[in-house]
């Protein structure tokens, strides 16, 4: 048994936003399947079940991204998932718009989703997909504020490719794909890019 967890904030305002990649994802792979109106509401999550051919769980969490680990306890511990069968889908700033990286384990790297997926399975060995949104583009420029900004021109256009590519390595992954086949595959360098604003405490 396998979980997807696709991390973003619940509300129309987030949509589309940087920090909502995780959603943006599920959303294309819920599309493919045909599943766009079969997500089903549990305690702390959105999800969709699939057989691919093991028994695989997609969820978007209805926590607000700082307590993403909530949902991801419920399903984890419910199900006796481990943490190397936990596939978290992430924004990353330290990577350009455009960049896709996976990867088998690691820290946090000061996102608060991921911080919360930390302490709710006990563990960093837990594989992701990370999805570069650039930093700000000037310094003084709030994180939140850029991490709560929709994408726009150029970016909007490289950030659509990427998330198809995020979508491929999800289904792969799937399927049995180990992490080290999804990393020579998927991992490549892309152009830089940024943008700017918007909020929420609980969403940061």
């Amino acid at each position: 048994m396998k979980l997807v967890v696709a991390l973003g904030n619940i509300g129309r305002e987030y949509a589309g936003t940087r920090h909502n990649i995780g959603f943006m994802t599920a959303d294309i792979l819920a599309s493919r399947w045909g599943d766009e109106d079969a997500w089903r509401k549990a305690d702390n999550a959105a999800y969709l079940e699939k057989r691919m051919p093991e028994k695989c769980w997609v969820i978007k969490p209805t926590t607000y991204m700082n307590n993403s680990g909530v949902a991801v306890a419920d399903f984890a511990n419910f199900y006796h998932i481990p943490p190397e069968d936990v596939l978290v889908i992430q924004d990353d700033m330290d990577l350009p718009v455009g960049t896709l990286r996976i990867r088998r384990k690691g820290s946090s790297g000061g996102h608060n989703g991921l911080k919360s997926i930390e302490r709710a399975l006990g563990s960093q060995a837990y594989p992701r997909i990370k999805v570069g949104i650039g930093h700000p583009v000037h310094q003084e420029q709030a994180v939140i504020s850029h991490v709560l900004h929709p994408f726009q021109g150029e970016d909007k256009e490289k950030i659509q490719e990427v998330l198809e590519q995020a979508a491929d390595a999800v289904e792969a992954w799937m399927q049995g794909a180990d992490v080290g086949e999804l990393m020579q595959r998927f991992n490549k360098k892309a152009p830089k890019k940024a943008a700017h604003e918007e909020t929420k405490e609980n969403a940061q």
